[in-house]
């Protein structure tokens, strides 16, 4: 299953729109932008993205990167467990 990234565009100001054109540069990742997703508090605070519907939170944009990327393999590693 490809990993779908959504950001919301109320939420660049924490640098995340590095982090989602860097992810854009993979084909096998769907990222998306939104003009909100209905986070406002949370995106006020701090960097997020949801990874296939899950909120993935983090203090600056590159830790987001790294938070979303290990997220992506974690569900791959669920995949996997459930491929036969």
């Amino acid at each position: 299953m490809r990993p779908i990234i959504e950001f919301c565009a109320s939420n660049m100001h924490h640098g995340t729109d590095k982090v989602m054109k860097k992810l854009e540069e993979n084909p096998d990742y769907d990222v998306l932008e939104y003009g909100c997703l209905g986070n406002c508090g949370g995106c006020y605070l701090s960097p997020y993205a949801l990874v296939n519907g899950e909120t993935v939170v983090a203090v600056t944009a590159d830790e987001l990167y790294d938070l979303i990327i290990h997220k992506i393999k974690e569900i791959e590693e669920m995949d996997n467990l459930f491929d036969f």
